[in-house]
């Protein structure tokens, strides 16, 4: 059987130019998240131009991309704390950026968060920033609450823990309990923002194993961002590679990184020239060296 090609936002596949327009349809599965036509802006600077991109239900989706390409920035989007200059943000079939502030805050009870840092409350111990959303959220008698935290800890193999403060734990023990805290209110997706950053080889597989782990046991959506090229394709079902403001790569991981286009190829492997020079711009050497003692 043929496969269907590998289209990018700007009409190309992942292997060269192609007539077709738009994104591809993730064969996969339906899509939980849909952004079509987005643009987003600060003050002048055009950080997301055009972009278009499907997250398929069920699945774990890698957003990759070098720093500062915009990949936080469509998070947030997705999460609404921004809101676009243009374009479509759906999820689950609902229209973020149209939402009032009753809705959206009802739909992000439905999304969990694991932020690059992990973000725990630094004043609580480990049970409590489990808790936390939990206490926020619902009603739960405290011994039912004892029961989901503790089996959320126990998910991610941290339930001895419960008692440690944030400053007791390592950084692969922060980032455990940051994910247990987002899967706290069994949401129907977990975006995870630079979830290896920081963390040292065996920190990593652990992290990246309890993503795919928690991805199809609970039956949730995954989207993972990250510059972590090793960690990312090892569990992603489909990605997609930013740069520039727009998506100049997708397919399965497979597929990208055996990509022909330069730029994605330079990213995949690591290659310190290429379509994002070495050199910032800037005027001739000899010409500024003639200058003298002007900057």
């Amino acid at each position: 059987m043929n496969q269907p090609e590998n289209k990018t936002n700007n009409g190309e596949t992942a292997n060269g130019p192609s007539s077709a327009r738009g994104p591809r349809l993730d064969p996969i599965g339906d899509a939980l998240v849909e952004i079509s036509d987005l643009t987003f802006k600060r003050d002048t600077r055009t950080i997301l131009h055009n972009l278009n991109l499907r997250i398929a239900r069920g699945k774990i989706t890698a957003i990759m991309g070098g720093s500062g390409c915009g990949k936080t920035t469509l998070l947030n989007l997705i999460g609404g704390q921004l809101r676009s200059q243009q374009g479509k943000v759906l999820v689950d079939g609902l229209s973020v950026p149209d939402l009032t502030t009753e809705e959206l805050f009802a739909l992000r009870k439905r999304m969990g968060m694991l932020f690059q840092t992990g973000a725990l409350l630094t004043d609580l111990d480990v049970f409590e920033n489990v808790a936390f959303p939990i206490r926020e959220h619902t009603r739960l008698p405290e011994v039912l609450l004892r029961h989901v935290v503790l089996m959320k800890l126990q998910t991610v193999g941290l339930r001895g823990a419960r008692d440690l403060m944030p400053s007791e734990l390592s950084g692969g023990m922060a980032r455990r309990v940051a994910l247990a805290r987002a899967i706290a209110l069994e949401p129907m997706m977990v975006m995870y923002d630079e979830p290896f950053t920081g963390l040292d080889p065996i920190s990593k597989g652990v992290i990246a194993k309890l993503i795919h782990d928690l991805n199809h046991s609970l039956g949730i959506t995954s989207i993972v961002v990250s510059h972590d090229v090793v960690e990312a394709c090892s569990i992603s079902d489909y990605a997609y590679l930013m740069g520039d403001g727009r998506i100049i790569g997708e397919g399965t991981p497979q597929e990208v990184q055996q990509s022909k286009s330069d730029y994605v190829r330079q990213f995949m492997e690591g290659l310190p020239d290429g379509p994002v020079p070495y050199q910032y711009p800037a005027s001739d050497y000899a010409d500024d060296l003639m200058q003298g003692d002007g900057r």
